[in-house]
């Protein structure tokens, strides 16, 4: 298509926003609720989810713990001891019985007495100290993977970040960490402790009675049956239930963040139908896995008890018969429970580590995602930059069927101004995103003083690069600390002489506590204006070489404009500069003006020069010109 078609087309309006990627959440299993979408609504997808390497989440969380190897030694040890203590009560409860209580020896009962209550105190102290150091143990390996997941997002790329919601990661970092942390805290224990004590009862029915000891024990294989059977659907709708969790965060966040617009476009039911479609996807998972791991422990304590009542019973029968002291039955009843309540327990936490694996394969998924921007291996610094940028038949396409940038062409020589301007969607913050390295290039190469940025280190990069958003991002920290976010080791007067160059100095000293004000969430309690000179502030303090204003000015009125364009040439002085803006009138000193449509460089000159060329940028200057006197006729001016 030639250049002269491309301006036969209708023009988009130029007052919009700039923002010429839309940015399209994507997710690995569409929403979807019961009896609806393909394949027959939610039951349908379900099936289509398969358990992950259950051994290999295990192993991965099992090298967390490890670091602490000395607590757990300890835990072991005191689990160990706890285990001992409650074996060895029955066994001295049935030599009370048989040696002492029906002999009439009060003096040795009351000796016998006082060994239990100390078996009962050493395990009272024992399962104290067990939990006191297995939470040491849990919170910091949980503090270091929660840590871990932290610092794997800040190494992926941006792409990432567009394919998932803010909510999902947000979950993954909390909900799903809290559900390990549940397992690691007090499950780890638990099944330690069981298994010893399965173990240790079971030796000691055998060293008593050995025939009572295998009714006893055939209550074991039953659970483990019924377990494997339940378990086997559990892990995966718990895993649909996180997933789920996920999502009712990302709507949650959404609707918080954007309650303005939800007001002002009266989308509150709209918002609320979202939000309970979403909520009733969750609550569909979650009662399947809470119903199917429900079944545990009803199954279970029925198995429990018909093995006590064969027990006692047949114990009985033992008794009348002389088979069995009443003592040994005692023990035995009392070993009984000991040997059924530990197999409960694990049937029971079996669910909770479902769950809780669950939560770790999302957490390591993310661990595991490698990031699609990276340092090459002999990546070098970026020093002594002159500031001579060079596009050299760029494309590039977010999605691999929609290009975005086409052949794209441009040189800034150092200290020149260049100014991007086109309709919304043409790719001018593309532009941008490629040369920050948010995105690599498909092809061709974008060169910084004849280097290659993907041979430079990303970091070294961005630092030699300033922007200043149309919407700049303000933390929920002093005024003082957000213009210093710029240049995290600059001093106090350091900042300060930035924001007087911003020309932000006059309205910080008439906030309640001046550059000690905290602001809110995302700086609301500012004006666009004042948001707007921090964040050049904030450039200024960094002192870039080159210099990216995305609609710097363009959500102002005219007379901040003023204070903005005041600033901003401060900040461009001596550097070279790429400029972003609808305002076409903002860009008319400009050393040279890239008109781009359809991700293609139509048009290139000066802001004289393509007016008088009569062409697609006539076109647009003229067509701002004659809306704002149309505004005005109207006015009655």
């Amino acid at each position: 298509m030639s250049d002269r078609e491309k301006t036969q087309r209708p023009r988009p309006q130029m007052n919009d926003q700039a923002d010429d990627k839309a940015t399209t959440v994507q997710r690995s299993d569409p929403p979807m609720v019961p009896g609806r979408g393909p394949g027959g609504g939610m039951a349908a997808r379900f099936e289509k989810r398969r358990a992950k390497d259950v051994r290999g989440t295990t192993s991965r969380l099992a090298t967390y713990l490890g670091r602490y190897w000395r607590g757990l030694v300890g835990t072991v040890l005191m689990v160990t001891l706890t285990s001992v203590f409650n074996v060895l009560t029955p066994y001295l409860l049935g030599l009370a019985i048989d040696d002492y209580m029906v002999a009439g020896q009060m003096s040795g009962l009351a000796r016998m007495a006082l060994l239990m209550l100390g078996a009962y105190t050493g395990m009272a102290i024992t399962t104290w100290l067990q939990t006191f150091i297995m939470v040491g143990v849990s919170q910091n390996s949980l503090r270091d993977l929660r840590n871990d997941l932290f610092a794997k997002l800040q190494t992926l790329s941006l792409r990432y970040f567009d394919q998932h919601t803010h909510g999902e990661l947000m979950s993954r970092l909390t909900n799903d960490i809290e559900n390990i942390s549940n397992i690691l805290t007090s499950t780890v224990t638990q099944l330690i402790s069981s298994i010893l004590t399965i173990v240790g009862v079971a030796i000691m029915m055998f060293v008593i009675n050995w025939r009572l000891a295998l009714v006893s024990i055939l209550v074991a294989p039953a659970t483990v049956l019924v377990t494997q059977a339940i378990a086997k659907h559990t892990r995966e709708n718990f895993r649909g239930q996180q997933r789920a969790l996920g999502e009712l965060n990302s709507v949650i966040e959404e609707t918080i963040t954007g309650e303005r617009v939800v007001k002002a476009y009266v989308r509150e039911e709209g918002t609320i139908e979202s939000f309970e479609e979403k909520n009733g996807e969750y609550v569909y998972y979650a009662v399947r896995a809470q119903i199917l791991s429900g079944f545990m422990g009803p199954i279970s304590n029925m198995l429990n008890n018909a093995s006590f009542a064969v027990v006692a019973g047949l114990g009985g029968w033992f008794a009348v018969k002389g088979l069995a002291t009443v003592g040994t039955i005692a023990s035995f009843v009392n070993y009984s429970r000991q040997f059924t309540r530990p197999i409960n327990e694990i049937a029971q936490l079996y669910n909770s580590i479902q769950s809780a694996l669950a939560g770790a394969e999302r957490v390591f998924e993310v661990m595991d995602e490698i990031p699609e921007i990276t340092d090459a291996a002999d990546a070098h610094s970026l020093e002594g930059v002159a500031g001579r940028v060079v596009f050299d038949d760029v494309c590039f396409s977010y999605e691999p069927t929609t290009p975005v940038l086409k052949h794209v062409s441009l040189v800034a020589e150092p200290g020149q101004t260049i100014a991007l301007v086109g309709p919304t969607g043409a790719g001018k913050t593309t532009v941008i995103n490629l040369m920050m390295r948010f995105y690599d290039v498909d092809s061709g190469s974008i060169r910084i003083d004849g280097r290659d940025i993907r041979d430079l280190k990303m970091d070294e990069l961005r630092r030699h690069l300033g922007i200043v958003l149309q919407d700049n991002f303000l933390f929920g920290d002093s005024v003082l600390a957000n213009i210093r976010y710029g240049r995290m080791e600059a001093t106090d007067e350091e900042v300060y002489e930035a924001a007087r160059l911003a020309n932000a100095d006059t309205f910080i000293h008439r906030l309640p506590y001046g550059y000690n004000t905290v602001l809110t969430e995302r700086g609301s309690n500012l004006s666009q204006g004042q948001r707007q000179l921090l964040a050049i502030a904030r450039t200024i303090l960094a002192n870039p070489d080159i210099l990216i204003l995305d609609e710097a000015t363009s959500n102002v009125d005219t007379r901040t404009e003023r204070h903005l364009q005041d600033a901003l040439l401060r900040l461009m002085a001596g550097r070279t500069s790429f400029v972003i803006a609808h305002r076409l009138s903002t860009i008319r000193e400009a050393d040279k003006v890239l008109v781009i449509n359809y991700g293609e460089v139509i048009e290139e000159g000066t802001h004289e020069s393509l007016l008088a060329a009569g062409g697609f940028y006539h076109d647009l200057y003229y067509s701002q010109f004659r809306g704002k006197s149309a505004v005005l006729a109207q006015a009655g001016h």
